[in-house]
């Protein structure tokens, strides 16, 4: 596509199908009160740099978009060029290296649908629907990240189209430096990723699942031993813990505030995952649970299915996340007041325990890192418009709750950028945020890429 026909192609503010394409940016119900001037979407590494190339000359900076999962919204920026790489889906796996080539608009779901005729697997976000742009890029705390790592942990290599237009290819022996940036920078990287090689994983050939299901005033000492006990498990075991503003009625106890323990492996066999959840099964206050789901098979699909309709799409979002110094009891004995006060009932947290590896070769050569030794991820989750005054402002405090040194760290991928000016700084090590400005300064000398909603 020639220069001519990528402004031809542009969508501008104004034009029919302007505020549906805005609108579609964002996968969240609740939309940012921000305009780019135009939207392009480039079909081809070689339509990114003609579109990137107009933004020069034009004077727009630009936003990019894989997948619209970022629940701030970053992509969307006022009066600049939004790139949306929906059409950069392909999905090509190559079962004998055990490598997969994908763009960056393929989705998790779609990579598993891919992968698993040829046993393979890939440690994909929890939602389905969320393209792997973005989530490689802010580092990927996906499906088994315990035992493999975070997803980025799994790219050996990237191409990418510079800010002055050149096209790259990244590892970590040819451009390095870009290499380790674009493993974790998030909405912060300074170029745009074409295309990603992924290392895969056998395909666990057993995956099984188990829950139990307690009163909300129980979240103290259920956290407190799901902690432990997760620890001494093997590293395939993944333990999550989610406080629910108002979880379902069951045999023994009416609608009400609840705590989850949820535990899935991911074996080799059967056998294998049924040991390994023993510990859980056999849990000191299963007595007291208000309901009990014994191991199961499952599949990434369900895993899937079951991630979806817990973040139903086009409900309303406001979203944040905390690296902690603190315990989980801590943690969740004080976000177990506020959730049990929150305006909405659909509204959770999700305490996912060691999400990811702690195996330092797993977490070599990134700007990803983990920031504490517990870790929050909060949601505020309503569907009424007129609720947006009650929800936001509830989460805001909730999160003020968990850190009230606030010294704590975020997750690049889910945290509130709006939340105050050092949001996004507060995502990474200090040495890590000043590389990654530094590299900035080097690769995009003239700003024309926006970062993580700062000037």
């Amino acid at each position: 596509m020639s220069e001519a026909e990528i402004e031809a192609a542009l969508i501008r503010r104004g034009d029919r199908g302007y505020e549906s394409a805005r609108a579609g940016a964002v996968w969240n119900g609740r939309k940012p009160e921000r305009f780019p001037a135009a939207i392009a979407r480039p079909g081809s590494e070689q339509d990114v740099r003609q579109a990137l190339r107009y933004a020069r000359t034009q004077g727009l900076r630009v936003s990019v978009l894989s997948g619209g999962h970022n629940w701030s919204g970053s992509q969307l920026r006022d009066g600049g060029l939004l790139m949306d790489l929906s059409r950069l889906a392909q999905c090509h796996v190559d079962p004998g290296s055990a490598t997969a080539t994908v763009g960056p608009a393929a989705t998790g779901q779609e990579l598993v649908a891919a992968l698993t005729p040829h046993q393979l697997a890939f440690p994909v976000g929890h939602c389905p629907t969320v393209a792997v742009g973005g989530y490689l890029l802010s580092g990927g705390l996906g499906w088994n990240s315990r035992a493999w790592g975070p997803a980025c942990a799994d790219v050996q290599e990237i191409q990418v189209v510079t800010a002055d237009g050149r096209t790259v290819v990244c590892s970590e022996t040819d451009h390095s430096d870009l290499f380790w940036a674009a493993r974790g920078a998030g909405p912060g990287f300074f170029a745009v990723v074409t295309r990603f090689r992924l290392r895969l994983h056998p395909r666990p050939a057993s995956i099984m699942t188990t829950s139990l299901t307690f009163a909300l005033s129980e979240a103290g000492p259920v956290a407190g031993w799901a902690e432990r006990t997760t620890r001494q498990l093997p590293p395939n075991v993944e333990v999550a813990l989610v406080l629910r503003a108002l979880g379902k009625p069951t045999a023994t106890a009416p609608a009400g505030p609840r705590i989850e323990v949820g535990a899935t492996c991911f074996a080799g066999t059967r056998e294998e995952a049924l040991a390994s959840l023993a510990p859980v099964a056999a849990c000191p206050f299963a007595a007291g649970a208000l309901s009990r789901q014994p191991p199961e098979p499952t599949s990434f699909a369900a895993l899937h299915a079951g991630a979806a309709a817990v973040w139903p799409p086009q409900h309303r979002y406001a979203a944040d996340t905390l690296w902690s110094a603190e315990t989980y009891e801590t943690q969740l004995t004080r976000t177990a007041e506020a959730i049990a006060r929150a305006p909405s009932g659909h509204s959770l947290v999700l305490a996912p325990v060691q999400p990811v590896s702690e195996d330092p070769a797993l977490l070599r050569n990134m700007a990803f890192a983990p920031l504490g030794q517990s870790y929050l991820a909060c949601y505020a989750i309503w569907d009424d418009p007129a609720a947006d005054e009650a929800n936001l402002p509830w989460l805001r405090a909730m999160m003020n709750g968990a850190d009230p040194p606030g010294r704590g760290g975020h997750y690049i991928a889910e945290a509130d950028l709006e939340a105050g000016p050092d949001a996004a700084r507060r995502c990474y090590v200090p040495a890590d945020w000043d590389r990654l400005r530094e590299l900035k300064a080097r690769w995009d000398p003239d700003n024309l890429f926006h970062s993580c909603l700062t000037p």
